[in-house]
């Protein structure tokens, strides 16, 4: 039996090397090359690692029975060992059912929010955007723009003929209309206006979803900080390694508070009352009307609040709604209509405040009703 456990032992010295290797390969200058690396593991390495933790376990087993049941060992270190032993492996168990359970977050910062992202981000087209390709055979129809954030991308929504464009294409009749998405995660208002320019199709109509935090960019470049808004800062030294690597605490991790709303209200509010931030907020959202003026577009504005703090959104961007109407824009707001939505249906989960399905519903409606009384 100690032949036995000589052997275990030395499988695990073995094991832990390939431990290092797949879980702390930075450490060693080692560089994996894989579709979404470093910043998560694809399906192959989860894999892979899912192996290694069912090898470990089998060693431990082996260990145990040797050393403690077959031997009939007693004692304090037999004791401590039977009651350790299912401990670890019930650890090690949850840690390889996390690493494939999806659950979307603000961004794509999590392990569970990199599963969804790789299992649900579809389909990508070829420029880029979550969305289909650009078809030559739609320029006899009425084409449409929509440019945003990842509330236009429709972060956190699995099935894209929930998001607020899909729909508005169903709306408006695919046999008329056309509608492109150019929706892009953490997108403000000078990048849109960019690859609006860039993008292969000439725009009958272009729709912009605005969401507050369209400013933070500028608001950064003119000196405003937004604290405690970074990943992982109120962790330290190993902990913080700890659950960044591995996917049970991580997702643990995830499931509390961590950004605060109160802070980044506060960058908000500065952002938009600064006139300094605030003009050159808007020399970008010339850049846009710029672009509208040179294809002849008609042009609509649909400006998405915090969805649990209307009222203040409303008042945060309103310089820039009177700035979007004085120069021919038609700007639509969803306050009074998300008033209406239950809290709990107007994000995609507790950890995902991007527009759940009933707000993407309303943004369609909206836009579709001031489409229509356009063309009146």
């Amino acid at each position: 039996m100690a032949s036995k456990i000589v052997t275990s032992l030395i499988r695990l010295v073995l094991l832990g090397v390939l431990f290092i290797f797949l879980f702390y390969p930075d450490r060693f200058q080692l560089v994996f090359e894989y579709p979404g690396a470093p910043q998560s593991d694809s399906l192959h390495v989860r894999l892979t690692k899912t192996v290694f933790w069912l090898l470990l376990l089998i060693e431990i087993l082996r260990i145990f029975y040797y050393g403690v049941v077959k031997s009939k060992a007693k004692g304090l270190l037999a004791n401590t060992v039977t009651l350790l032993t299912p401990l670890i492996l019930v650890l090690v168990f949850l840690e390889i059912v996390f690493m494939y359970i999806p659950q979307s977050h603000e961004g794509v910062l999590s392990k569970a929010s990199q599963i969804w992202w790789a299992k649900y981000w579809k389909p990508v087209n070829s420029l880029g955007y979550r969305d289909k390709e650009v078809s030559k055979n739609d320029s006899a129809k009425t084409e449409v723009l929509v440019i945003g954030d990842s509330f236009a991308a429709g972060h956190g929504l699995k099935n894209l003929e929930e998001r607020f464009s899909d729909q508005l294409e169903q709306k408006l009749g695919t046999d008329q209309y056309v509608v492109y998405n150019l929706g892009v995660s953490g997108s403000d208002t000078r990048d849109e206006a960019e690859r609006l320019k860039k993008y292969p199709v000439k725009p009958d109509v272009i729709v912009l979803q605005y969401f507050p935090n369209d400013v933070e960019k500028v608001g950064r470049e003119h000196g405003l900080s937004l604290s405690g808004a970074e990943p992982y800062a109120d962790l330290k030294g190993p902990l913080a390694t700890f659950v960044k690597r591995f996917y049970l605490p991580n997702f643990i991790y995830w499931q509390l508070p961590h950004a605060s709303f109160s802070t980044f209200e506060e960058f908000v509010n500065k952002a938009y009352t600064d006139t300094t931030v605030l003009n050159a907020h808007l020399r970008d959202m010339s850049q846009m009307l710029a672009y509208r003026d040179s294809t002849g577009a008609k042009m609509y504005a649909v400006f998405v609040p915090f969805l649990f703090q209307l009222e203040k959104s409303a008042h945060y961007t309103k310089p820039v709604e009177e700035y979007l109407r004085s120069r021919g824009v038609t700007v639509i707001t969803l306050t009074d209509g998300i008033n209406k939505i239950p809290e709990k249906e107007r994000v995609v989960g507790k950890n995902d405040g991007h527009a759940g399905v009933a707000v993407n519903a309303l943004m369609a409606d909206k836009v579709y009703e001031a489409m229509r009384r356009g063309k009146e």
